[in-house]
C-alpha cells in the first residue's frame, strides 16, 4: 500500500483533514483510517479536498464511511472542493453532494460547522465539552 501524508489540523475546534493530490484504490484505505480516527472524538469533520485533482469510487466510499460514523453521533462531514473541479464533478455525478455538504472555501465549511456540532465526546459517547484550538 502506498503511504500518503494527510495533513490534520484543528481550526476553532473543528478537525480538518487535507487530502492529497490523488486518492484512488491504492490510498483510499489510508484516507478511510484517517477520517474514522478523526470521528472517534469529534462529531463534525471538515475534509479539505482543494488540492485533490483526482478521486475514484474508493475515495468516495471512505467519505461515506466517515459520514455514517458522524451521522450516528448527530454530526456531519463537510467537504471543501473547488466548484469547477474534477472532484466536484465526480461528487455531483455520484449524488454525494446531495447528502454531504460541499463548500468552495475552507473558511465557509469551518464557519458553518462551528455551531456546536464539533464537540468532543468521551469514550462512552457522552458529551465531554468543547475543544477550542486556534490555528
Amino acid at each position: 500500500m502506498i503511504q500518503v501524508r494527510y495533513l490534520r489540523k484543528m481550526i476553532n475546534g473543528v478537525p480538518v483533514v487535507a487530502t492529497p493530490e490523488e486518492i484512488d484504490v491504492t490510498t483510499a484505505e489510508q484516507l478511510r483510517a484517517v477520517l474514522l480516527a478523526a470521528t472517534e472524538q469529534y462529531r463534525t469533520l471538515v475534509v479539505d479536498m482543494t488540492r485533490t485533482g483526482y478521486c475514484d469510487s474508493a475515495a468516495v466510499h471512505a467519505l461515506v464511511a466517515a459520514r455514517k460514523r458522524v451521522l450516528a453521533k448527530g454530526g456531519e462531514v463537510r467537504l471543501v472542493v473547488p466548484a469547477d473541479g474534477t472532484v466536484q464533478r465526480v461528487l455531483t455525478l455520484l449524488g454525494v453532494d446531495r447528502f454531504i455538504p460541499c463548500f468552495a472555501r475552507l473558511e465557509e465549511a469551518v464557519a458553518a460547522a462551528f455551531d456546536g456540532a464539533h464537540r468532543r465526546f468521551d469514550i462512552s459517547g457522552a458529551h465531554a465539552g468543547q475543544h477550542q484550538v486556534k490555528s
